[in-house]
Parts: C-alpha cells; sequence; structure tokens
C-alpha cells in the first residue's frame, strides 16, 4: 500500500518526532508553511492560504490529509483548505463557533448551565461593564491565544487600563479573525460584534481540567483528561498533569457537558479540547472555553502514560480511520508538562546550553526540555505570552508517582542554569 502523505501546518522539530510515534504505518509527514509564517507580527491569512495552496498545488503525490495541532490561524486554515482540497475535516461554520469566544457561549448556553454570566465589550468604545457583571472579572478578545490580553479587573481602572492594552494590541489577532468570520453566514449578533470585540465574563475558580475527546460523526469519544495547576496565588500555569487527580464525580459532570456542546456546535471529523474549572467543596462546575483541536501541549502526557501522542487521533480522522487510541500502555502512571516562568522582567544574561540539557536528561530519563528564550533579550521585549509572566522552559516529565514527578522537575530546574539582570 502506497505511504499516505499527511500536510502539517506549522509543523516543528519537536512534534515531528511526537508524531513519528503515532501507531499508524506508511505515513510521510510534510512541512505545510513555517511556524514562523505562521505566528508572525502581522498576520495575513489570505496570503497564507493562498501560499499554502500554492505548495500543495506543486506537490507531485497525493495529498491525503491537511492537519494542524496550533491554535489560530491554524485551526481556521485546516478546515479551510481541506475544503479546497476534498479532504476530510470539520466544518469551519463549527470551528469558527468554537473559535469565537462570544459565540461559542451564546451557543453553550443553548444547552448547559455550567458557565460563568458574560457579556460583550466594544474597546473602542465601551467605558462600562456589560449589565449584570459585577467585578472582579476577565476580559479579552473574542479571539486571542495563550491567554494573550486576558485581563482580570477588579474596579474601573484596572478594567479602563485593561481596555487600553487590549485596544493597542487586539488587531493582530482581530483582524485576520474578521477575514474567516467573512467567509460564513453569521447571525445578526455575531456579525455585529466582529472579530475585534471583547468577552467579559464573571470570575470562576476551583480547579483546572482539560477534557480531551473527538467526533468521529457517530460519536461522541473522551479518551483523557488533564489537570492544569497555576502557580500559587496566579492565573499562570505551573503544569499540565495527566491523568488528571479530580473526583469521579467531577469528571464525569466534566464529559457530559462536553458532549452536550460539541453535539450543538455540530463539530465533527476532527479532535477537541474543553477546559474546565471545578469546585469540588461548593459541587460546582465551569466551563472556561472550548478548543477545536487537540492540545499539541498534551501530547507527550499521553505517550508516556498510555503509549501513544494523541497527535494519532487527529492524524486517524483526517484519514477517516478509527484513531485507535491505547490506554495505560505507557512506561509511566504519571506524567506532567511543566511551565519554568520567570514573572518579573529582567535582561536575560544567560540560558542553559544543550550540554547543560543532556546532563539533565541523563538524571531524569524520558524528559524533555526546550528553551523558550534567547540570551540578551529583555524579556518583556520577547513574543507575547500570558499577561502575567514570562515562560522561560517547558520541561515534559514521566514518573511512576506523583511524588516522583515533583522530584525530577525540583532537579531538572536545579541544573538549568538561567541567569538575569534586574
Amino acid at each position: 500500500m502506497a505511504a499516505k502523505n499527511v500536510f502539517v501546518l506549522g509543523l516543528d522539530e519537536q512534534n515531528l518526532a511526537t508524531l513519528r510515534d503515532i501507531d499508524t504505518i506508511d505515513l510521510r509527514f510534510h512541512p505545510l508553511l513555517r511556524i514562523e509564517e505562521l505566528q508572525a507580527a502581522e498576520i495575513d491569512i489570505s496570503a497564507l492560504l493562498d501560499k499554502a495552496t500554492e505548495q500543495l498545488e506543486a506537490f507531485e503525490g497525493s495529498i491525503d490529509a491537511i492537519v494542524g495541532y496550533w491554535d489560530f490561524p491554524v485551526s481556521s486554515m485546516v478546515p479551510i483548505l481541506c475544503d479546497r482540497f476534498g479532504l476530510r475535516s470539520a466544518d469551519l461554520d463549527a470551528v469558527v463557533k468554537c473559535e469565537h469566544k462570544y459565540w461559542s457561549r451564546l451557543e453553550q448556553s443553548k444547552v448547559i448551565d455550567d458557565y460563568p454570566a458574560f457579556g460583550l465589550v466594544d474597546p473602542f468604545h465601551d467605558t462600562m461593564p456589560p449589565d449584570g457583571l459585577d467585578y472582579p472579572f476577565w476580559i479579552k478578545p473574542v479571539k486571542s491565544f495563550s491567554s494573550a490580553l486576558a485581563f482580570k479587573v477588579r474596579d474601573e481602572t484596572e478594567f479602563a487600563n485593561a481596555l487600553a492594552e487590549i485596544r493597542d494590541g487586539i488587531h493582530r489577532m482581530g483582524d485576520p479573525f474578521e477575514y474567516v468570520l467573512n467567509q460564513l453566514d453569521l447571525p445578526k449578533e455575531i456579525e455585529e460584534a466582529g472579530g475585534n470585540a471583547c468577552l467579559a465574563e464573571a470570575e470562576i475558580t476551583g480547579a483546572q481540567l482539560t477534557v480531551e475527546g473527538y467526533n468521529d460523526g457517530t460519536d461522541i469519544h473522551i479518551y483523557g483528561i488533564v489537570d492544569s495547576v497555576p502557580y500559587a496565588g496566579s492565573s499562570s500555569f505551573l503544569r499540565y498533569e495527566y491523568p488528571s487527580t479530580l473526583s469521579e464525580d467531577m469528571v464525569e459532570r466534566a464529559k457530559e457537558a462536553s458532549r452536550k456542546v460539541i453535539r450543538q456546535v455540530g463539530l465533527e471529523s476532527v479532535a477537541f479540547n474543553i477546559e474546565f474549572f471545578a469546585d469540588p467543596v461548593r459541587e460546582e462546575l465551569a466551563l472556561l472555553e472550548v478548543n477545536p483541536r487537540h492540545s499539541q501541549s498534551h501530547a507527550r502526557l499521553f505517550e508516556l502514560v498510555d503509549g501513544t501522542p494523541n497527535h494519532q487521533c487527529m492524524v486517524r480522522l483526517a484519514l477517516g480511520l478509527d484513531p485507535n487510541l491505547p490506554r495505560d500502555k505507557g512506561p509511566y502512571e504519571h506524567a506532567a508538562k511543566w511551565f519554568l516562568r520567570r514573572f518579573d522582567d529582567a535582561y536575560v544574561r544567560q540560558v542553559p546550553s544543550n550540554e547543560d540539557i543532556e546532563r539533565v536528561r541523563e538524571h531524569a530519563p524520558d524528559t524533555w526540555i526546550t528553551i523558550l528564550i534567547d540570551e540578551g533579550v529583555q524579556l518583556s521585549e520577547t513574543a507575547p505570552q500570558d499577561s502575567y509572566s514570562y515562560e522561560l522552559a517547558d520541561i515534559f516529565i514521566g514518573a511512576h508517582s506523583e511524588q516522583e514527578l515533583h522530584e525530577k522537575y525540583e532537579q531538572c530546574v536545579a541544573g538549568l542554569p538561567f541567569e538575569f539582570d534586574e
């Protein structure tokens, strides 16, 4: 049987290594556009689509699947390109119902009660919060990623300051998102809101978890629950941990809410992940957001615990195959992606060398470390991350117990010599 050609938008070395571990033979992965193009300071989605189309049309073999594991614009480009080439994918309409945070909330409210109070904000004209929303609350663009331009506001001054920052940066994602919205027949209120609006929503608290699943067109399958653990006193993530440590009751409630929402938006033939907050004491659950893609940040976690990265779900669905994901076939019982961060701005004097990383990995097998900053830069001038911290490194670790998971992380941090000037 001839090998299947799978084109991956923004294919990077780390994920290519993970893709090669999936349990599907005779696959050839081809990069489709560079990640630097897709995450540039200015995103011209029309030009990106045209360039990707030219690359695909110039390919002499069969084009069997087009996939992507990044957030916007990749998540919206995949269904557009698949439609152009007659390939299997989710409908663009369903994808955008998830990606437009306000539209997503409206769809959620039709089928579940597990969501916070919310309202629409025009950052260029509104000066007051939406009716019925009290401080503190969160405000964020209707289209953003990695919590960029998301702010918790406690009073009128913080609200005004947040709007000022949002106005300064919202067009980077909002303008290309407008291009995508223009491809659809939109409800009137979404057409009027557009891609440069903001969602304001009540603060929700508790333990954060992510439901990973897929809809193959016949049924909705949930294949894993991942905990998202923040730094103490912060909204910035410390680690993603798999499997979840939350109660079975909360997990089942999150699964059921996920099925209802995915069914409502009509998202099929694609993987998804849905983020929740769970408060076991108050027995409350609140949906945070719906992502019409699997989480590539979780791929190594599933590989370490279950034996195969969740990239397999993305690829096999795109090829029209059963994802065929294993359970508990990996070498470890626990896995985590740790986010090493700094919360104050500084000049980066030194970052760990490749030799430093290899030395750490010798003492902590099955560990992957990616340094995210360069020497000689100011942290505040690096690529946008979340609104409250600077991510220095990603560290993936497998362990046989939660205690070992923490011990391995501390060993890794101790062996990574970062140096900063205040």
